[in-house]
């Protein structure tokens, strides 16, 4: 079973990269193809970083099947296992695994635990602003400028001449910019950003992704963190690094390990492991792990996954 938040096991696999790193479809993925007798409602509720991908992937559903009624809502990953256990919800998408106490709400409610679906790869950026000439960034540097605690391992930094910049930009000091405490790309880069450590309380906590992009944009101190998926011309997402030596955020990076914040990206579901997922519900996870939804994964800015690690999945659901 893979590590739920490590990818560099999927550096044995094919991998198609572009010319520029960014990733492209397996061609040995399947291709969706519709089925008779898929009809009703779907609601997915949980990952802000994931709306706009689980949005499009229900277009592209709708595209097969236009009966089917889908609703999306993205207000945080915490959100999705309450949802699930609640029964509100039949899709938990979340940028982050669960908890084991979401898990054992979970199960205390249904008498089972909730079954994940890893279902694309996600790169966790750091942003600067565009103007910033910063190269890049080592992780204990990240922590000594987000964090009050410092856990791994480097001293409290606050100005940007400690990371390297001289001039006018020696004594500038830094405009934080965070998710809150809601989100799943919260916990994940409190958890191997900040080595589990305290935020520094002058960080901006924003509702969703693109808020933090777009703070980071309209402030020339500005840096934050996001997904990839949501960059923009406002930004520069920096080369990261465990040691001296930095990585890009791109696909290649991402998928051998090296760049040293990415992920994978879930969708949680009820299933019972004695049965079969409801027809509707199977045949949307089916869709996403085909040629047709992945496509639609690479689309929203994200790495797909290759056709190795889509099949184990599919294998793993059932599916």
């Amino acid at each position: 079973m893979w590590k739920q938040s490590c990818i560099a096991g999927l550096a044995g696999t094919v991998f198609a990269v572009g010319a520029a790193g960014a990733a492209e479809v397996d061609p040995n993925l399947p291709k969706y193809e519709r089925v008779s007798g898929i009809s009703g409602n779907l609601s997915s509720q949980g990952s802000d970083t994931l709306n706009n991908l689980m949005t499009l992937w229900a277009e592209t559903f709708n595209e097969f099947y236009p009966n089917v009624s889908i609703e999306i809502e993205g207000a945080g990953s915490s959100t999705a296992p309450v949802a699930l256990a609640e029964g509100t919800a039949h899709f938990g998408p979340m940028s982050r695994s669960m908890r084991d106490s979401e898990i054992q709400a979970f199960e205390d409610a249904h008498g089972y635990e909730p079954t994940l679906a890893r279902v694309a790869i996600d790169v966790l950026a750091v942003y600067v602003n565009r103007d910033n000439p910063i190269e890049g960034l080592t992780i204990e540097q990240v922590d000594g400028i987000f964090s009050e605690t410092q856990r791994c391992g480097g001293g409290n930094i606050t100005r940007w001449g400690q990371v390297g910049l001289t001039d006018e930009w020696q004594n500038r000091d830094f405009t934080l910019y965070s998710r809150n405490a809601v989100s799943g790309t919260y916990g994940y880069f409190r958890e191997h950003a900040l080595c589990d450590g305290d935020f520094k309380d002058s960080i901006n906590e924003q509702p969703g992704s693109a808020s933090v992009v777009q703070g980071v944009t309209e402030s020339l101190n500005g840096i934050g963190y996001s997904g990839i998926g949501y960059q923009t011309s406002g930004v520069r997402p920096i080369p990261l690094g465990r040691d001296s030596e930095l990585f890009e955020p791109s696909a290649e990076n991402a998928v051998t390990g090296d760049y040293p914040l990415a992920r994978f990206l879930y969708v949680y579901v009820n299933k019972h492991p004695n049965e079969e997922l409801p027809p509707v519900e199977r045949e949307f996870l089916r869709m996403i792990y085909t040629q047709q939804g992945q496509d639609v994964t690479v689309r929203d800015g994200f790495i797909p996954l290759p056709a190795a690690a889509a099949e184990r999945e599919m294998e793993r659901l059932g599916l």
